[in-house]
């Protein structure tokens, strides 16, 4: 099993919670002998009505943050794949339900605690807890209350925390693997210039640009840039000023391509990589187009929205109506495997699916079946990070004619700085 680590940040963004909102807790009734979350009543409008029912929460970003383009089709995939879980029979006797506790916390860590205090006693796990800081903000209450949790970011910090069921390479790889990429495919060989959001997930990558960046004899420099379109003037600044030969972005896809497009627009040529969060098709429709098909390349953790695998052709079906794809339902939907894993193995241990037996089912993973989205051994809790996280990823070009405007350029792999880097701590401590 992992080592828990109290990474300082995580500390920092617990204490800061636990003293805005101390004391506040969810009053839902526990109605069933197995714990919170978890009834022998049925789910509302259950697809079984003689199965019990499971409650999953989903703090996500819907509305007012930079992720609420692509948090909106993460959360209805997840809700197509549980669905598709219940018309299979369910999990051990129980459909499972994340349609009830979904809440918006617009991306804010302080607001993402108020809404898991208001419905921790009524889930038995989190469906989704989206952003890297937010989750920290979470992460102390989600041990005490024995409750796990699918993040929606891949920070590295998760690697080092069972509590967390993380699919897919993290930024710090991703970026890693990103840089070696542009090395070796697209002539880098000067300065590499990491332009991200001021928080976790931002400096997560920006770690693995570093680490990357050295690793190919490349000149170095970070440039923090706050959210928002109309606070990129600096960000738009510093490429114009350094002239990187490559520019890697972790932000949101608004605030990428007012980085690309201002920068282009004012004569700066060069290879832009963006953390796998930066790409949303819509951006196609957008005055940045151009320079995103000439420049752009997105950095993943798996195929898109029309990769060929048992999974993907599992999701399209289950979204059948959705008319403009986007791989934020991809990625809501890959999401759910180790949760669905965990819940499997709950129901098979003595005493059934309670949140502790789920945590401890979530432990003993040592790979999951992803129907090919991922390959089975993405997925390990039973070892070191350094022995078994995940360090494969895929580079994604633009593409008009994909239904999410992007196709892979290099297929699944990892380069050779994250081959060897010695993983013993999160990227982020780095910092």
């Amino acid at each position: 099993m992992k080592q828990h680590r109290k990474w300082a940040r995580v500390a920092a963004g617990a204490a800061v919670a636990a003293l805005v909102l101390a004391g506040c807790r969810g009053g839902g009734d526990d109605d069933s002998a197995a714990g919170p979350g978890i009834t022998e009543e049925a789910c509302p409008d259950a697809v079984n009505k003689d199965n019990g029912c499971i409650y999953l929460g989903a703090i996500s970003d819907l509305t007012k943050g930079p992720f609420a383009p692509l948090a909106v089709p993460i959360t209805d995939a997840q809700k197509a794949f549980w669905k598709k879980v219940n018309e299979d029979g369910g999990v051990g006797g129980y459909d499972v339900n994340i349609d009830k506790y979904i809440a918006d916390a617009e991306y804010n860590p302080e607001i993402h605690n108020k809404k898991y205090q208001e419905m921790r006693n009524d889930i038995l796990a989190l469906g989704q807890t989206l952003g890297s800081s937010q989750t920290l903000a979470i992460l102390e209450d989600m041990k005490s209350d024995n409750v796990v949790g699918v993040p929606a970011s891949w920070n590295s910090a998760w690697d080092f925390e069972d509590q967390i069921l993380q699919s897919g390479a993290n930024y710090c790889f991703e970026a890693m693997n990103g840089v070696d990429w542009a090395v070796a495919n697209r002539g880098v060989k000067g300065k590499v210039l990491a332009i991200h959001y001021p928080n976790d997930y931002g400096g997560d990558a920006a770690a693995g640009v570093k680490v990357a960046a050295e690793a190919n004899g490349l000149d170095f420099k970070a440039v923090e840039t706050a959210t928002g379109q109309d606070n990129q003037a600096g960000a738009v600044a510093a490429v114009l000023k350094e002239k990187p030969d490559l520019v890697y972005i972790t932000t949101g896809p608004a605030e990428m391509a007012t980085i690309l497009g201002g920068a282009a627009a004012q004569g700066w040529k060069g290879t832009v990589v963006g953390s796998s969060p930066t790409w949303n098709p819509a951006l196609l429709q957008t005055e940045a187009a151009p320079a995103l098909e000439a420049m752009y390349f997105q950095a993943g953790p798996w195929g898109p929205w029309g990769t060929d695998s048992d999974g993907h052709e599992a999701m399209r079906e289950a979204l059948a109506d959705v008319k403009s794809p986007s791989d934020g339902y991809t990625a809501g939907w890959v999401w759910e495997y180790p949760l669905l894993a965990a819940l499997e193995a709950a129901a098979d241990m003595d005493g059934g699916i309670t949140r502790e037996n789920v945590a401890k089912a979530a432990t003993e993973l040592d790979s999951v079946d992803y129907e090919g989205m991922l390959p089975d051994e993405a997925f390990n809790q039973t070892g070191e990070p350094n022995d078994v996280a995940w360090r494969q990823s895929v580079i994604s070009k633009v593409d008009k004619t994909a239904p999410t405007g992007v196709s892979i350029e290099q297929e699944m792999s990892a380069g050779s700085t994250a081959k060897d880097y010695d993983y013993t701590e999160p990227c982020f401590a780095l910092n």
